[in-house]
């Protein structure tokens, strides 16, 4: 630790990893010492933590006192008086390091990825409290199985549950689950309709076999239990329907349903409440919902199979007047943070729960269903979804409501209707990029959280498809879209009227070529979305009008300019 690293420390302050301790006014003690470093190893966060005696909570060196005899601190001393009365021992590292005069002691304690305690059985953690300052509070055993299941280490819906026997599951539960494999064959695992009522209980591991008899397991109780039996057994789950108007309250019901029976109910609430308009697409009608049905269905389902039943507090899903919000107790998993939601592993709290949802065809058996998630909305014209407002406690998805940008809808249809659909990649740079937005490459790596050169290649074939041009010298070259892309983005004409107005794709060729030379078959066919014969067509009109004029003979070879 050198002074110019400690100073940056305390500039910023105490965090879940940084604690002040000031000995201005009295000693700090050994025991308070020893479980301030217990504290700090029982964060959530990854990295050193850091305790800084001598250092006021306003930041100000204070300086701190001796610790050992003849007027000195023995930071050897001090590191063997933590390990000494951790369990499992901590191996803390201790130094006294000079700053503005004064000396601080600095003690570095590493973060475990099992529960500390202090030899005589006192446990404390370190979180923000709602005053927004950290803080030690008491370390409780459900606690413990928490943060073991947010570093992967424990499957809470594995643990077999005392004196519950296979009567408390509800028959009409394994008909549900048979059904919703049945309703998505495409995506259940088939081989278990098949299987009978405890047979299917165990091959999914809902129950656990000991001494001849069934044992229910959380996950069990949860897909397949009683009303009775879960209230009593399971009194986390709980899972809140609410629809919010301004400051009023229009609905606001809460279940205590199996997880399949209480998806069921929240869809139909979906669809009840769900509005849809149309827009006409060549000759078909395209829908654009108010909010994407596969969007939030994969955001509920995560939201039960990944939610934390060490803690209470319902699962709630809130229908606002401009937004869609579905939140669960338990923040994200270890790992998984904002900027690596969209390419991190996935990594389910509750394993055996996400595979019984996998197997039924309800979620992406890839498990990247947050894909879906942002593919789906983002395909609505709509802002991305967002998980801003997730904290260390609750994971929160948003998805915007409002308006739709009806031009986006129609050129992501088009160009699905060509089967060549935009990748989920490039509809996050397309609904980033906007109406008129410049994006440098790293911006495009950020937004994507990918490296530069994999947003560097996605926004060069979409400039290639003419979407996308670039502007600026090498080294400081940004992407925007081209004037055909922004064009046929401000094209509003909506609902299926009389005054629908036809794409003219010779304005979309003129705009490309704006910012191109030249333009072939091909890439008129994947600008317009249209056939390759309707795009020579469409070429060869506009050479007899004299718009364009033709270079080269025949053949794949031949590509159209301004006349």
């Amino acid at each position: 630790m050198t002074p110019e690293h400690l100073g940056r420390l305390i500039e910023g302050g105490e965090t879940l990893a940084v604690e002040f301790k000031s000995e201005e006014r009295a000693p700090f003690t050994d025991r308070e010492l020893v479980e301030t470093a217990v504290c700090l190893a029982n964060r959530s966060s990854n990295g050193p933590g850091w305790l800084l005696i001598g250092v006021e909570d306003d930041g100000r060196v204070s300086g701190a006192r001796p610790r050992h005899e003849h007027g000195g601190t023995d930071s050897l001393r001090v590191q063997a008086l933590i390990g000494g009365r951790t369990r499992p021992s901590l191996s803390a590292r201790a130094e006294l390091v000079p700053l503005h005069g004064r000396e601080v002691l600095v003690v570095e304690v590493p973060s475990l990825r099992q529960p500390v305690g202090t030899s005589g059985g006192h446990y404390l953690r370190r979180i923000v409290g709602g005053d927004g300052r950290p803080s030690c509070v008491p370390f409780h055993f459900h606690e413990m199985q928490s943060r073991q299941a947010d570093l992967g280490l424990l499957d809470y819906t594995a643990l077999r549950l005392d004196a519950v026997g296979f009567d408390a599951l509800d028959p009409l539960e394994f008909h549900r689950y048979r059904r919703a494999i049945r309703e998505n064959r495409r995506r259940g695992d088939e081989a278990l309709l098949e299987l009978g009522d405890l047979e299917l209980a165990r091959a999914l591991g809902a129950v656990e076999d000991v001494a001849g008899t069934a044992g229910v397991r959380v996950a069990g109780l949860l897909l397949f239990g009683r009303e009775a039996a879960l209230a009593s057994r399971l009194p986390a789950h709980e899972v809140a329907f609410q629809a919010l108007a301004d400051t009023g309250v229009q609905v606001n019901d809460f279940f205590r349903w199996p997880l399949l029976r209480v998806m069921e109910e929240l869809e139909a609430r979906f669809r009840a409440r769900g509005r849809e308009r149309e827009i006409l697409v060549g000759m078909s009608r395209v829908g654009v919902p108010e909010y994407p049905e596969r969007a939030f269905r994969e955001g509920v389902a995560n939201a039960l199979t990944h939610r934390d039943y060490t803690r209470l507090g319902a699962v709630h899903v809130q229908w606002r007047d401009d937004r869609l919000e579905i939140s669960s107790p338990g923040g994200f998993p270890e790992g998984v943070r904002l900027d690596n939601l969209l390419v991190t592993q996935p990594r389910p709290r509750n394993p055996l729960l996400a595979d019984a949802f996998r197997r039924a065809g309800i979620v992406e058996r890839t498990a990247r269903g947050i894909d879906t998630i942002f593919a789906e909305q983002i395909r609505t014209g709509r802002p991305a979804p967002s998980y801003a407002r997730s904290t260390e406690t609750d994971v929160v998805l948003e998805l915007p409501g409002g308006e739709a940008n009806l031009g986006f809808v129609r050129m992501v249809a088009e160009r699905s209707r060509t089967g060549r659909p935009f990748s989920p990649d490039e509809l996050l740079l397309l609904n980033a990029l906007g109406s008129g937005r410049r994006m440098a490459a790293s911006d495009a790596a950020a937004t994507i959280q990918k490296g530069k050169d994999d947003a560097e290649s996605v926004l060069r074939h979409l400039s290639g498809s003419g979407i996308v041009q670039v502007r600026g010298a090498p080294g400081r070259r940004v992407f925007q879209l081209s004037e055909a892309a922004n064009s046929r983005l401000r094209d509003r004409t909506d609902a299926l009227r009389g005054d629908v107005k036809p794409i003219r794709h010779d304005e979309t060729v003129r705009h490309y070529l704006d910012d191109h030379d030249t333009i072939s078959r091909g890439e008129a066919a994947e600008l317009c979305a249209i056939s390759a014969p309707r795009a020579y067509r469409l070429l060869s009109k506009m050479e007899s009008e004299g718009a364009l004029r033709r270079i080269g003979t025949r053949g794949r070879g031949v590509r159209y300019a301004r006349k």
